[in-house]
């Protein structure tokens, strides 16, 4: 099989290549092209380094990461890893160090805030993930609810108890052959998360021999985790809403040597260093870096303890595993070893297996680990071995959307029942399903938490009469919160000033002392929005009148009527760590009104009590057809590139506004590395990818003449060339060009990524290296000829494949060559033996000609 780029409409990268290797290499070079901004900025995120181009308002982050040790979790996870995960770990990321440079040519961001590339580690990808999920489990939550409890007692620990979408959160549902047309099941959902730009899934298609998957992968994670569909098993998760990390209060001594913590049995060592933050434009941080036997210290006197620190285990080994599964039981298998974050999975093959299940790891230990902040030094709140994880029989349709259910064990607070108890609801009203269907369940806009406050309203006396005709309104209103709905806007008005006018009773608990990542989660009016429900059923607010604020809030709406529609406060405003926005300059602006809310299985959440605007919803969304993958169907909240300004960046906006899918499995075209180039004085210039069949002849003829003597093919047959350049073909590190000067062949270019050539072992290969061999066809020589076609050869690999630097290695003997190189402004390099295709050895004169900025 040939290593290719193809391109669907939505310029989706379907990746082809011969092996599992060759293809995990050709999915970090595309990431590399697609993502380079997003790529390099999680990477710095990991390793806590992101102020030093971000500047002040990353030192938080860059803060928490450095403390919480994030960079050293990911290294020893990385090294625990089985070789055959290790390797396939590797090539992804030897692909993204090959193509980085170039897609950061194209990204803007990298110029506008002086972002240099460095070299990826191979154990970036498990510090991606961690970064990315470390702050899944909420357990900042656990610093509120012991603020909480400070200010107001014990009794009150849960009272902002929210059910709520807090962190990240997704719909999920599986739908059994019995209850679809075709009689094969279909999986659906979508995940939600904060609307980030690019966006935090890739959609992707992986084909080797070995098999064939679908999916959305995660940039700069290879493989596809969370979603995916091999052609006859199809699976996807939703966070479990797991408790899986602690926060322990320490008591710490300084000692001659360091540092000690007070543990269960005493004063033990503590280990202690320090580092600095860099900022941009700012001075330097500079922090303590402390860890006890419970885990890092994140804030003063607080440790955190989380799985991955503690086993060293990540569950990365899962991902190919995945990739291979043909059945419910291999995706059951392979789940066995995950680790973090942890989920609830649904699966479905097409023999009728099924699957719906929990999978990661969480501690046992004490109820009161789960709740707040507790003390390292009682026994009594270690952990105590692992939960055994839950699973459940499906015997009809399964939903997933964060509530408790399955995972209730492994909890404290859930997201509230309302989008699982309606898409429940749904999928057992009928038994005819089709894929076709499954946007119907993706966009509903029921709102099922509008009775709480809706009821509030019944028994108010002495309304004004626009009072009473709004809440007339409101009792007829069919609480779908379309974007085109005024009756949908006037609720959400009354819900935004019944929220803050609740929120003013809760002014001690404002300005908690946490550290500068955690501030959000310490903020009163974001809990009461999200513990609405909870507060006003509560009986622990005996001096709070909510019928009065209530008749409050519905008096000022109904003064300020007749509102807008809610789609013109609800607006979509996808995040950008630069704030760049999502139209390019001089292009038309899409409306970006949203239907749904929070509760809504068109989960669009803004924050009620400040702001009406979308910064959180589906992050993508998918139904995976196991009757016919073809059918199946996808779509994400901008586009398959995260360049701004180039035409796939956001072209599948319009319909995620919609909540409509588009084809995930449509017709594709192959990826075009073709270059043309006019050069003065000497001709057109074209060059493009060799066809070993096609060009069989013309390669032939011009490796075994006499004058490619140092090429070292001489002496191989045809048969034998045949060969060797269709195995070039098959793999992604090499490429084979023919060069045309006015239509007419004129040279052989090969290039190749040192990292996986024998030349790499022969002198230090830096990023973005690209290797090159050049053959001249037999002619007559031309004055100025090889200089117009080196010149028109670099112009190619920097400008148009986007390489900082080509690499030749000419045999020392071939003197003309060395010579032509220098006089084209190559600098010598070292000189060293490479083995050549016949198995011979050369003594190569490496030569470097480095872009120009």
């Amino acid at each position: 099989m040939n290593a290719r780029v193809f391109r669907d409409t939505y310029g989706v990268p379907h990746l082809q290549a011969g092996d599992p290797l060759a293809l995990v290499y050709l999915q970090g070079v595309n990431a590399a092209r697609d993502r380079a901004w997003q790529l390099e900025l999680e990477r710095r995120r990991f390793l806590g380094t992101s102020a030093a181009f971000l500047g002040a308002e990353a030192v938080g982050w860059d803060v928490f990461a450095r403390q919480a040790r994030l960079a050293d979790t990911a290294q020893r996870c990385f090294e625990a890893l089985d070789d055959e995960t290790r390797e396939w770990v590797t090539a992804y990321v030897e692909g993204v160090n090959h193509a980085l440079p170039g897609g950061a040519l194209r990204a803007p961001e990298f110029a506008e805030t002086g972002l240099t590339l460095q070299k990826w580690e191979p154990w970036a990808p498990l510090g991606i993930w961690l970064a990315v999920h470390i702050l899944f489990a909420g357990f900042p939550s656990k610093l509120w609810r012991t603020h909480v409890a400070q200010q107001l007692g014990d009794a009150s620990l849960e009272l902002f108890s929210s059910e709520g979408p807090h962190g990240a959160g997704s719909n999920g549902w599986l739908i059994p052959g019995s209850h679809t047309a075709s009689g094969q099941a279909i999986v659906a959902g979508d995940p939600h998360r904060y609307i980030e730009s690019p966006g935090v899934y890739q959609q992707i298609r992986l084909t080797c021999p070995e098999y064939d998957v679908l999916g959305l992968a995660v940039p700069g994670i290879p493989g596809l985790a969370h979603f995916g569909h091999t052609g006859s098993v199809a699976w996807s998760i939703t966070n479990a809403m797991a408790d899986y990390q602690d926060l322990y209060a320490e008591q710490l001594r300084r000692t001659e040597s360091g540092v000690e913590a007070l543990g269960p049995t005493g004063w033990e060592p503590a280990s202690l260093h320090t580092e600095v933050v860099e900022v941009a434009d700012g001075a330097p941080v500079e922090i303590e870096v402390i860890e006890t036997e419970r885990g890092p210290i994140i804030q003063d006197g607080i440790s955190l303890r989380y799985p991955p620190r503690v086993t060293g285990r990540l569950g990365f080994e899962v991902m190919g595993r995945l990739l291979r599964a043909t059945s419910v039981a291999d995706v059951d298998a392979a789940f066995d070893e995950w680790v973090e974050p942890v989920n609830v999975v649904l699966a479905a093959d097409t023999a009728g297996g099924l699957l719906h299940r929990t999978a990661g790891v969480v501690p046992r230990r004490a109820r009161e680990n789960r709740l707040r902040v507790v003390p390292a030094w009682e026994a009594g709140y270690a952990w105590d071995g692992w939960h055994e994880l839950p699973r459940a029989d499906v015997d009809g349709p399964a939903v997933m959307a964060n509530a408790r259910g399955l995972a209730t064990p492994l909890g404290i607070e859930f997201a509230a029942p309302h989008r699982a108890d309606r898409i429940r609801e749904l999928v057992e009203a009928r038994d005819d399903w089709t894929l076709d269907d499954m946007p119907t369940i993706h966009r509903d806009t029921f709102l099922g938490s509008a009775g709480s406050v809706l009821d509030l309203l019944t028994d108010l006396e002495d309304l004004s009469t626009q009072a009473v005709a709004l809440r007339t309104e409101l009792f007829g209103w069919d609480r779908h919160m379309d974007a085109a709905s005024t009756t949908a806007s006037s609720y959400a008005a009354i819900r935004k000033a019944l929220v803050s006018r609740l929120t003013d009773h809760f002014t001690m608990l404002e300005n908690a002392d946490v550290a500068e990542i955690f501030v959000p989660w310490m903020d009163p009016l974001t809990h009461v929005s999200y513990a609405l429900e909870n507060l006003l059923a509560t009986d622990l607010l005996p001096n709070v009148n909510v019928q009065w604020l209530a008749r409050e809030a519905l008096e000022e709406v109904a003064a300020n009527s007749p509102r807008p529609p809610w789609g013109e406060t609800h607006q979509l405003t996808p995040l950008h760590a630069l704030r760049g926005p999502v139209f390019a300059p001089g292009e038309e602006p899409y409306d970006l009104s949203l239907s749904g809310d929070h509760h809504c299985v068109m989960s669009t959440s803004s924050l009620p009590g400040l702001t009406d605007v979308c910064i959180r919803a589906s992050a993508a969304r998918y139904a995976w057809d196991l009757a016919d993958r073809s059918a199946s169907r996808w779509v994400v909240p901008l586009g398959a590139s995260g360049v701004h300004g180039e035409p796939h960046h956001h072209d599948q906006l319009p319909s995620w506004l919609r909540g409509s899918l588009v084809p995930a499995d449509g017709a594709v075209v192959r990826e075009d590395r073709t270059y043309s180039g006019a050069v003065d004085g000497f001709g057109t210039v074209r060059i493009e990818e060799a066809d070993p069949s096609r060009d069989l002849d013309l390669i032939y003829e011009w490796v075994t003449a006499e004058r490619a003597a140092f090429w070292g093919m001489g002496a191989l047959s045809r048969d034998e060339i045949a060969a060797t350049y269709q195995f070039l073909d098959s793999v992604p590190t090499h490429h084979v060009y023919v060069v045309r000067l006015d239509d007419v062949p004129v040279a052989l270019l090969q290039t190749y990524d040192p990292q996986a050539d024998p030349a790499g072992a022969a002198y230090d290969v830096a990023a973005g290296d690209l290797g090159v061999h050049l053959l001249i066809a037999p002619g007559e020589a031309r004055d100025g000829f090889t200089g117009h076609l080196v010149g028109a050869l670099a112009r190619f690999v920097f400008g148009h494949l986007g390489h900082p630097r080509i690499v030749v290695e000419p045999d020392v003997r071939n003197t003309r060559a060395i010579d032509r190189f220098r006089r084209s402004g190559f600098v010598l390099g070292p000189e060293a033996k490479i083995t050549q295709p016949d198995g011979s050895t050369k003594t190569a004169q490496f030569a470097f000609l480095t872009r120009r900025h």
